[in-house]
């Protein structure tokens, strides 16, 4: 099991079982695929953030999603809100399950933007299945030298 160092400005929610051994749910799983709940869906949305100098910029793989089951937001006090919604697969009733490991349902993710966030000027695009926003930053002002004469 890695150690992953959590972002101070993340909101996510912890997941106590993420990296669990479920091995023994698996027959559960299979005789119920209703089993993978809305959680696993929220708490699976695996998301990238990196920092450039010019933005930051997140990256979530949302396989089988379309852009328009997606919402990208930005909240009251720089929280920028990524959710929306995987479709669960039409089940037949002759249908017979061997394994369900693809979730479905709802997700949500939060993150705090930093103060240098222009948060008014976020854009997002979806592209083979990958969800990138981008979040231009404040440039960063430099202090201003003002040379000053000395007389005598």
């Amino acid at each position: 099991m890695s150690i992953i160092r959590r972002d101070p400005f993340s909101l996510d929610v912890w997941d106590p079982f993420h990296d669990f051994p479920f091995d023994h749910f698996l027959s559960l799983a299979e005789s119920r695929p209703s089993f993978v709940s809305e959680t696993s869906a929220f708490a699976n949305t695996r998301i990238d953030w990196k920092e450039t100098p010019e933005a930051h910029i997140f990256k979530a793989d949302l396989p089988g999603v379309k852009k328009e089951e997606v919402k990208v937001e930005v909240e009251e006090g720089r929280v920028l809100q990524i959710s929306g919604e995987r479709s669960k697969e039409k089940e037949e009733k002759n249908d017979k399950w061997h394994r369900v490991e693809r979730s479905s349902g709802k997700f949500l993710r939060r993150f705090r933007l930093p103060e240098n966030a222009k948060v008014d000027r976020v854009k997002a695009s979806m592209e083979n299945g990958v969800l990138t926003v981008t979040v231009p930053k404040e440039e960063e002002k430099k202090p201003e030298v003002k040379a000053i004469e000395i007389s005598g």
